[in-house]
């Protein structure tokens, strides 16, 4: 039977080996408990998205008298996505176009190489990404530069008078060199 009280090689007089043996338990202990506190929080924001399916939604954009046939307009909405954390309501934007007097197209205003806004020239009818060169055409499929994919589009439909967009979470882009 071992004994506890004995000075162990190296200890102060008085310090025992159930001391020390106890303290740094005592240390491991502590620290995987706060290794726990701060992981789960992050691992939590990891696994959401996973977890937690987007439900859409329907976002009113104004009436249908607002917009002109045949132009492109920088639309913004309240975010199809709110965050309980985030405490307030984000917003997001989409390219919308009037094709005709009751049918619309939107675009997402993010590219579809690494997620960049691109901007809308109606003089060439084009957008276009300014970081990487993206182009793309009215339809929003690829004219030129490194996106593999078109823009990603959003539903539209015609309420009662009103333009609605189908919103969910940020359009996923794929990351390419």
């Amino acid at each position: 039977m071992e004994n506890n009280n004995t000075p162990c090689e190296g200890c102060r007089p008085g310090e025992s080996t159930g001391r020390r043996r106890f303290l740094s338990q005592l240390s491991i202990g502590l620290s995987v408990l706060g290794g726990l506190v701060v992981s789960i929080p992050v691992l939590g924001a990891f696994l959401q998205p996973l977890l937690k399916k987007s439900m859409p939604s329907w976002r009113a954009l104004g009436s249908v008298s607002d917009y002109e046939v045949g132009k492109t307009l920088l639309v913004r909405f309240e975010d199809g996505e709110v965050l309980s954390w985030a405490r307030s309501i984000s917003h997001s934007a989409a390219w919308l176009r009037r094709l005709d007097e009751n049918s619309f197209e939107a675009f997402a205003i993010n590219c579809a190489h690494l997620g960049c806004p691109v901007r809308w020239e109606e003089s060439s009818s084009l957008f276009l990404c300014p970081c990487h060169g993206g182009v793309y055409y009215k339809n929003g499929e690829v004219a030129a530069g490194p996106p593999l994919r078109g823009l990603s589009r959003y539903s539209v439909r015609v309420r009662k008078g009103k333009v609605e967009i189908l919103t969910r979470g940020i359009p996923i882009t794929t990351l390419t060199s």
